[in-house]
């Protein structure tokens, strides 16, 4: 499969790119600079500016399949993974990309009827305190859903550096109940499953450990 990663050089979508080059994917890691010691095979495309269209053009372009792991990494990107997808998304639309799958977060989604009492009581007040950027996690998904690519979201809750296990649980349409946690690698490992499962297609899955 013919895979395009944006996100490449987060903690995210360096699995993405490595594990999906281990599987003998070939791979496209987009790179806002410079991407330190790609795993053999994989062709870095570096596009200093990810909200330009026409930039992203030739690296959407005859894919089977585009990934993001692009995501905040403080609290005051509060725009990045909206501007970002709705750039990624015209691109698709424009080459005729169809499968799209893109990493947001567990407290976008309420907590699942019979969660524990620390998810009921935490995704609310995380939500309230990050309200800049879970609200643009949420704008990201609004894109997606009014795109007409086979769009998958995946919701994962507090990410951790535990290495790739391949077990963890999912939930369609809904947060996991009890859902605290899981690695960043079993992320990874997820978004790259559901590439060709077409049930997770048009949904948002949580998936935790």
């Amino acid at each position: 499969m013919r895979i395009t990663v944006f996100g490449a050089t987060g903690h995210i979508g360096g699995e993405l790119v490595r594990q999906a080059a281990g599987a003998g994917h070939e791979v496209t890691a987009v790179v806002r600079s410079v991407l330190a010691e790609p795993p053999r095979g994989v062709a870095v495309a570096r596009v200093p500016d990810l909200t330009v269209v026409e930039a992203l053009l030739p690296v959407v372009e005859g894919a089977d399949a585009v990934v993001s792991g692009i995501g905040p990494r403080g609290p005051r990107q509060v725009a990045v993974a909206s501007s970002t997808g709705a750039a990624i998304l015209r691109a698709l639309e424009k080459t005729g990309v169809r499968r799209f799958v893109a990493v947001t977060a567990a407290p976008v989604a309420p907590a699942p009827p019979g969660d524990s009492l620390g998810n009921r009581i935490m995704y609310p007040v995380i939500g309230r305190l990050l309200r800049g950027i879970y609200g643009d996690l949420a704008r990201l998904e609004d894109l997606m859903r009014a795109s007409d690519t086979d769009w998958t979201v995946v919701r994962p809750p507090n990410l951790t550096n535990a290495p790739l296990t391949g077990r963890y649980r999912t939930a369609v349409d809904a947060n996991v109940p009890r859902g605290k946690s899981i690695g960043r690698a079993d992320v990874a490992h997820y978004m790259l499953a559901v590439l060709d499962d077409p049930a997770t297609v048009h949904h948002a899955m949580g998936v935790a450990a």
